[in-house]
């Protein structure tokens, strides 16, 4: 049964069709063709969960569902470069 992902990455909105049984590899296979960036470089991370979605895993194993918001990261050398524009809470403590 195909399904559709929206990948999100800065203000540009990508549609994937895939399957529920695809790996999350093989989606950003499909996304390297649209954006010219290789599948290693990317991070996908399920919204608004924040989630990282794992390779080797099916969208189903990750509940990925239907019309599911996926953010898009890349990687540049050995930084990971966060480009999507969702509001995260993050938790910061400090510590002496």
């Amino acid at each position: 049964m195909a399904m559709y992902i929206r990948v999100k990455r800065n203000k540009t909105t990508y549609f994937i069709q895939c399957d529920p049984t695809e790996t999350i590899l093989q989606m950003k296979e499909k996304l390297s063709n649209l954006i010219d960036q290789p599948a290693n470089d990317q991070q996908l991370v399920l919204m608004p969960a924040g989630d990282v979605l794992e390779d080797s895993k099916s969208l189903a194993d990750q509940k990925v569902e239907n019309d599911a918001v996926v953010a898009l990261t890349l990687r540049k050398g050995s930084l990971t470069c966060c480009i999507c524009l969702f509001p995260v809470l993050v938790d910061i403590s400090i510590v002496d």
